[in-house]
């Protein structure tokens, strides 16, 4: 029976169905195609998929035509009957041209043409074909709980036309099994297909979300840099122009009275901005590897005498004592006690007051950790927090000392002054 040629050409015509294959990485894409080259054939093709539905329902209602009178032999001799089967075979293929957009809908309107075909006295012609397109498009786009209801509806439709008339030597048993499990093929391969496409969406969604995520940690880094960099100029520029500042002062004051001790004075403030610009370049050389000094070392325990000696020369009573065996610290601790003794030091200058008469500064090593402790005698506590709170010394203080693991303390003294004390783990990074 010509009914069996609907497997001979359904594999061809599903063909044209398939989803074109995603382009690798060294395959040029549509949207990176240079000004002036127009774009390759195969996207221009991909663009305009309607065509490929368009041909697939031209072709169905070609191949429907001459084979229809076989399915319809009796309706020869009545025209309006065969005229109005054509006209619904018509339909049937215009409307599935929509199958993009409408996928489900167009499958329950191709059903009830196929339904409508049994009122002309045609149970099945070739035309129904497109049902299997149907078929196979709802499968590409919905999940199974949806899609296999609509190809099983598609099945009982079969059994439903063909099974009244195997006795009318119109299809046998064999070719009725056979358009069952072709119906059956057509929607595993199409939900074979949606699988697919899942997985490839979700490798690239993946692909997506894998680059946001670099470019998340790109810029959580440049931040944590500038983070950095900044609490070091704040460190370096607020200590070191406070100094600069007050020297300049004592030597405008002295200039005429005592010559030789604002000279004193001026070379201090000297020395102090020569220190400034070189730990300046020092700090820059993050960004400029060729500056000179870039790499000189980084301040450490070991100038803290020299930092001591010029607050001192600046006018602060300030005294180091340090107890217990001096271990060996890493850099990075190092420079976290340097930056906290200058911080707390420039934080007594500025807001101490001028009860000020004693700076202890005490550093204590310990077996696994190093105490720091800044104490002064200056004004209370409630107007030192009030005053630095709109600041950020004791900001820095408290990322440094926590990007070691350490502990921060920081608030009135048992004198009625104001101290700073961090403790720090002597081995371990942040």
């Amino acid at each position: 029976m010509e009914h069996v040629a609907w497997t001979q050409s359904l594999a061809v015509a599903l063909d044209g169905m398939k989803p074109p294959e995603p382009a690798n990485a060294t395959s040029p894409s549509s949207d990176s195609v240079a000004p002036g080259v127009s774009p390759s054939p195969g996207s221009w093709f991909r663009e305009r998929m309607w065509l490929v539905d368009l041909l697939v329902a031209f072709g169905v209602f070609l191949y429907n035509l001459p084979t229809m009178p076989a399915s319809a032999l009796h309706l020869i001799d009545d025209p309006v009957s065969y005229a109005t089967l054509t006209v619904l075979s018509l339909v049937m293929c215009a409307i599935y041209i929509l199958r993009r957009r409408f996928p489900l809908a167009v499958l329950v309107a191709m059903l009830a043409l196929a339904c409508a075909q049994l009122l002309f006295g045609a149970p099945i012609i070739m035309a129904d074909i497109i049902l299997l397109f149907g078929v196979y498009t709802v499968a590409t786009r919905y999940a199974w709980t949806v899609s296999l209801p609509a190809a099983l509806v598609v099945v009982g439709w079969l059994l439903a036309v063909v099974i009244p008339r195997l006795s009318d030597d119109f299809i046998d048993v064999g070719q009725l099994g056979v358009l069952i499990v072709v119906t059956l093929w057509v929607w595993t391969w199409g939900t074979l297909v949606r699988i697919r496409r899942q997985y490839m969406d979700g490798l690239r969604e993946r692909a997506e979300q894998a680059e946001r995520q670099r470019e998340t940690n790109a810029r959580i880094a440049v931040a944590d840099e500038r983070a950095r960099i900044a609490r070091e100029i704040h460190d370096i520029v607020s200590h070191s122009l406070s100094v600069v500042v007050l020297m300049s002062d004592g030597a405008a004051a002295k200039v005429d009275s005592e010559p030789e001790r604002a000279k004193s004075a001026m070379l201090t403030a000297r020395d102090t901005g020569r220190t400034a610009l070189t730990d300046m370049r020092r700090m820059l050389g993050v960004l400029r590897d060729d500056e000179p000094g870039s790499h000189a070392p980084q301040p450490g325990t070991a100038q803290l005498d020299a930092l001591i000696e010029q607050s001192r020369a600046a006018g602060l009573p300030v005294a180091l004592t340090v107890e217990g065996e001096p271990v060996s610290v890493p850099d990075s601790v190092g420079l976290t006690i340097y930056r906290l003794v200058q911080e707390a030091l420039t934080n007594v200058r500025n807001h101490a007051g001028p009860d000020l008469s004693r700076v202890a500064v005490l550093l204590r090593f310990q077996s696994a950790e190093v105490e720091v402790r800044i104490v002064d005698d200056g004004q209370g506590a409630s107007t030192r927090e009030s005053e630095q709170a709109s600041g950020h010394g004791l900001v820095g203080m408290r990322e440094r000392v926590a990007a070691h693991r350490g502990r921060l303390c920081v608030g009135p003294s048992k004198a009625g002054g104001f101290e700073v004390v961090a403790v720090l783990p002597v081995e371990g990074g942040p």
